[in-house]
């Protein structure tokens, strides 16, 4: 499924995010953990892979289309159990 969702939008999520949830996330999904942190707009494809996030300039950071909500599902799932 894809999403469009502004650039700041995304980082907010990330930032709100406790700490070891990329590593979290990333052995959930069989992913390496950069690969869960370029998701959220990191750019390190040495380590990582790329996730499927394509970034537009524009107001409030631009918009970004993300071609695979899973990620961004399972981060929110960890923020709803924090609260």
């Amino acid at each position: 499924m894809t999403k469009t969702i502004t650039f700041n939008e995304l980082r907010r999520i990330k930032d709100a995010l406790p700490n070891g949830s990329m590593a979290k996330i990333a052995d959930e999904l069989g992913l390496e953990k950069q690969t869960v942190r370029n998701y959220f707009g990191g750019s390190d494809y040495r380590e990582g892979k790329s996730v499927g996030i394509h970034i537009e300039p524009g107001p409030d950071g631009g918009i970004v289309q993300l071609d695979n909500t899973t990620i961004l599902e399972v981060a929110q799932r960890i923020l709803d159990e924090g609260k």
